[in-house]
């Protein structure tokens, strides 16, 4: 058996405009801040020790404000402006078409990973799609990884796994889980030092199949 496991934002799709557009809202609406840019945005979220309530909103903390706020707005606006990656979703066909197992483990809330991956169309591809909301440590923690790989009753003797991201917390969170990280630059982050590294999709193929 062959598993792959897949990040979401910024590998599956581009979702920075409308998460900069609600952080936005956010900013203005409970602390009167002024726009910060989808750059700046995917900088924040890809560093790998941060405190984005301070980055966000110039808070120590995450507000329960604007955690509510942030995800009342996000709830409508997550699939205003998303999109699949070029070359995902045939990618995607192809691992199911040779019998590999393909599942998400994302650090957004799993009420999100499912609206936007049903708007999509590539929801029902999925074994499992899990968010941080289900476990106690989100990525780069193994804990989402160990619920897919149980899930799949993964032997790392008899089965060959992979998990696939464009952030350094993916490649942590493979690692920690006794798995292959693969990363991806076609997304938030466009270089690595990783020894698995793809410019496209399709090469993911040639790693796995």
């Amino acid at each position: 058996m062959k598993i792959v496991i897949f990040d979401m934002d910024g590998t599956l799709l581009d979702s920075k405009k409308d998460i900069t557009i609600s952080i936005n809202y956010v900013r203005e609406k409970n602390h009167n801040l002024p726009p910060v840019s989808e750059d700046y945005v995917v900088d924040a979220i890809n560093a790998e020790v941060r405190n984005l309530s301070q980055l966000f909103y110039e808070t120590e903390i995450y507000l329960e404000r604007d955690r509510e706020l942030f995800e009342s707005h996000y709830d409508v606006q997550c699939v205003q402006n998303v999109t699949l990656y070029e070359g995902v979703e045939e990618t995607l066909q192809k691992l199911i078409e040779y019998g590999v197992k393909i599942s998400v483990a994302t650090n957004a809330p799993t009420q999100f990973a499912l609206r936007m991956l049903e708007h999509l169309s590539v929801r029902n591809l999925f074994d499992v799609i899990i968010g941080a909301d289900r476990v106690v440590n989100s990525k780069p923690s193994p804990e989402m990884l160990h619920y897919i790989l149980n899930h799949y009753r993964y032997e790392s003797a008899k089965h060959q796994a992979w998990m696939v991201g464009d952030n350094s917390k993916d490649v942590l969170s493979a690692r920690a889980a006794g798995i292959k990280p693969i990363f991806v630059t076609w997304g938030f982050t466009s270089s690595s030092d990783e020894e698995r590294v793809v410019k496209t999709p399709k090469e993911l193929l040639d790693i796995v199949l």
